[in-house]
């Protein structure tokens, strides 16, 4: 599986995926009807930390600098 992903991407998608899943326990934020949209966030976090995005490859895009050419 090849990285697509940066530095920068991964910490961005990081902070999103832990706001949004701090949205769904909700710690911080008041409780809704719509807390569940929040663990959406597992799918950015799971992202940064693989560092692949399978959006990114079928758009091809790379944010990755050592991938470039």
């Amino acid at each position: 599986m090849a990285t697509n992903v940066g530095t920068v991407d991964k910490i961005l998608r990081l902070v999103v995926g832990v706001i949004l899943i701090a949205y769904a326990i909700p710690l911080g934020f008041p409780k809704t009807s719509w807390n569940w949209v929040g663990w959406i966030g597992v799918i950015p976090i799971i992202t940064a930390l693989i560092g692949n995005c399978p959006l990114y490859s079928i758009l091809g895009i790379n944010t990755c600098p050592m991938k470039k050419s």
